[in-house]
Parts: C-alpha cells; structure tokens; sequence
C-alpha cells in the first residue's frame, strides 16, 4: 500500500498573468503544518517513508538536509521510519535541458530502483 501527503498543506502562489506560479513556503510556514505530517505518520504506521523535494526532506529531517548530496540513501533518525529522500519529480521537468532531463531522470529511476529492493 502507499499513502501520498504533502509536508505543507496550503498551496501558496502569486499571480502571472493567467497562471499562477508555485512560491516555496518559508520555514514558518512548513512548522506550522509539522504537527498534522507527524499525526498523518502516526496513524498510517508506514515502513518507509519517501521524501519528494527539498521541502518535503527538511520538514521530516531538518534545515540543514540537502536532497542534492543525500539522495538515495537510506536515512535513519530517532521517531521516524526508515527515510528516503530523492528529487520531486517536477523537478526534473523543470531541467534546463534535455541531456540535464535525461540524466536526471535516470538518477530518479535508480533512487525508486534502490527503494524497490527493500520490499523484494
């Protein structure tokens, strides 16, 4: 079974235009959601938890995490599942270009790869 969440449970944005264009929340922000993340882990009891994003990664595992030197490993941290952390696939959209995509992509598909092993 898998449980899909988001650490930050509003939607903050501004306006350009027709569209409205994502703004990362500020670190205020993401505490004050912290309390309803660790009732939705109480309760769902996972094995594993995937971390998308760096914002998703430093609301479980702190400020000072970094997706882009911690990737792909397996993290473990007192009060928490066993935690991976990778890049949130619009990220990889978002690539300047499409060799970036590619590799990118493919550095995704092993983080997951490497997740899969576990449940083998």
């Amino acid at each position: 079974q898998v449980y899909i969440t988001n650490a930050v449970k509003h939607f903050k944005w501004k306006p350009q235009g027709k569209r409205r264009l994502h703004q990362k929340p500020n670190a205020a922000e993401i505490n004050a959601c912290r309390p309803w993340l660790d009732a939705e882990i109480a309760v769902v009891k996972p094995r594993v938890l995937v971390v998308l994003g760096a914002t998703a990664a430093q609301a479980l595992l702190g400020r000072d995490f970094r997706v882009s030197l911690q990737r792909g490993q397996f993290i473990e941290r007192p009060g928490l599942p066993l935690t991976m952390a990778t890049v949130h696939p619009s990220s990889i959209l978002r690539a300047p270009d499409d060799e970036t995509r590619e590799l990118e992509r493919r550095a995704f598909v092993q983080d997951l790869k490497r997740l899969a092993q576990l449940f083998r």
